[in-house]
């Protein structure tokens, strides 16, 4: 688990390095250079043409930054020059600082770039620090650089990016490789600005939180997986977990199978899916391990209830009266009991269209909305979510007390007390009909492993990132054997256990 950091933390942590540890800034600006140009020269160590790099700075002090690596470059035995693109009278004393140390050491400054002649960009023109979008000469200046055919780095962040939210702030620097200083910006693991950042690499510059400290936002990575609660030698079926699925309205019997197969995939001992009696034949033949439950009433669904540690509700229900029903009774039977509750598909269309439902969430439920089923929950367009899915993410839990995974190609994944994960692993080839079905078993699978974890009680924040990880790991192994083109949801399941098996990398396939 790596922790990432917004504009404001990021300033702070600044500050705190340079006030109270007394690490003075322009050791910072150093180690910034140096670490930015080692990855530059990694990459030049393959190429084999004479490289001609431009540093193109703004006044503030990632324009400082830039300023220290076209000198230690240009020291190196490269050929860097320096175009000052900020407003010198405005220029911050660590940048007037670093451009009189390159100008000591003779390396050379252009005021008119002839763009075509470079062969390395380098954007140090805007840091994490930009608040409104980039206009005017910056706006073409940022075209003219993303018009070369030059390999592109950012220093800290690509001009442009909200470092916050992702979003393009009018016009964005599209970098090859952005290295970025002391922790992760939010902004660079979110679409677009993590497409528009390229291969982002975080350098550690010796910023780092104090002790006591605890930041809000992160990341899970294959590591996480090998934390798993250990799988006791000694258990059965029954230890590892029973999973209810109240799923699958009559023709909807798909819906149901993918979150029963994938929640045994994920670990859980047992399946029992309490659907429509159409559906007893094909998920019989698809799904021979799991029990069917497929009568009515009060007195089925009190004995599927009284069987089951967690419950999945929506998966291809339907919003008929009847399901309503249903969704509804297993809904507050759970919020009473306090048992863990993956609320998704259908069950969250009733809930949108059933705003009282409300009274019976809490901190047993899951949520699982795309930005769809999102903005009908809440009430916004799907353009404002999007602007900023953390916000949105983390408000619904807030507001709900309940952990929200708000699905995207970034899913965010998000608890009441206002902590979330963003999630790296995935790919396009998951945007398939059934994936969000696989998601909802595995989240269910996730809290049974929890649910006799030896850490004793733990909130299902962190087994719902976690199964958000093991999900877009699975269709990252997926994608290896297949392709994203041509993915289905059925491609997903038989990678989630190799998955864990191998803490998430595809990399041995």
């Amino acid at each position: 688990m790596k922790e990432i950091v917004t504009c404001e933390e990021m300033k702070a942590l600044d500050r705190n390095t340079i006030e109270e540890m007394k690490v003075p800034s322009c050791v910072l600006m150093e180690r910034a250079a140096l670490k930015t140009a080692e990855e530059m020269e990694k990459f030049f160590a393959g190429r084999n043409e004479k490289e001609r790099i431009l540093c193109v700075c703004g006044s503030g002090n990632n324009g400082g930054d830039g300023a220290a690596l076209a000198r230690i470059l240009f020291l190196h035995g490269f050929q860097a020059e320096i175009y000052m693109a900020g407003n010198r009278e405005h220029m911050t004393e660590e940048t007037k600082r670093q451009l009189e140390i390159a100008a000591n050491y003779h390396v050379p400054t252009v005021n008119n770039p002839e763009w075509g002649e470079y062969t390395t960009i380098v954007d140090a023109v805007f840091g994490v620090g930009l608040t409104r979008p980039v206009e005017g000469r910056y706006a073409e200046l940022i075209r003219r650089m993303n018009g070369t055919k030059a390999w592109k780095v950012a220093v800290d962040i690509p001009s442009g990016v909200d470092g916050d939210t992702g979003m393009e702030m009018g016009t964005a620097f599209r970098a090859d490789l952005t290295v970025t200083f002391g922790f992760t910006k939010a902004g660079l693991c979110l679409y677009p600005g993590r497409l528009l950042a390229g291969r982002t690499v975080t350098a550690d510059i010796g910023i780092y939180r104090k002790q006591e400290e605890r930041g809000k936002y992160f990341i899970m990575e294959k590591e996480d997986l090998a934390k798993l609660p250990p799988r006791p030698p000694y258990g059965n079926k029954g230890t590892f977990g029973k999973v209810l699925a109240v799923a699958g309205s009559p023709g909807m019997c798909g819906a149901a199978f993918f979150c029963g197969a994938s929640a045994f995939a994920s670990g859980a001992g047992m399946v029992r899916i309490f659907t429509s009696k159409e559906n007893r034949i094909p998920l019989q033949t698809l799904l021979p391990e799991a029990i069917l439950t497929c009568e009515k009433g009060e007195e089925a669904m009190e004995a599927a209830f009284r069987w089951c540690d967690v419950l999945v509700i929506g998966p291809g229900l339907g919003t008929s009266g009847e399901s309503a029903e249903s969704a509804l009774w297993f809904l507050k039977k759970a919020f009473q009991e306090k048992k863990p509750v993956i609320l998704d598909a259908d069950g969250l269309n009733l809930l949108a269209e059933n705003p009282d439902w409300k009274l019976f969430l809490g901190e047993n439920v899951i949520v699982t909305p795309h930005m769809g089923e999102m903005s009908r929950l809440t009430g916004k367009s799907i353009e404002e979510i999007r602007n900023n899915r953390i916000e949105a993410a983390v408000s619904y839990a807030e507001e709900t007390g309940t952990v929200c995974v708000l699905k995207d190609a970034c899913t965010v994944t998000a608890g009441p007390k206002g902590e979330a994960f963003i999630n790296l692993s995935g790919n396009s080839g998951m945007a398939a009909a059934g994936s969000g079905d696989v998601l909802s078993g595995v989240l269910a699978g996730m809290a049974c492993m929890y649910r006799n974890s030896p850490e004793g009680h733990t909130p299902l924040l962190k087994p719902a990132a976690l199964g958000v990880f093991l999900h877009g790991a699975a269709g990252d192994r997926a994608a290896g054997k297949k392709g994203q083109h041509g993915m289905t949801a059925g491609d997903l399941i038989p990678e989630i256990s190799y998955a864990l098996q191998d803490g998430g990398s595809h990399e041995a396939l």
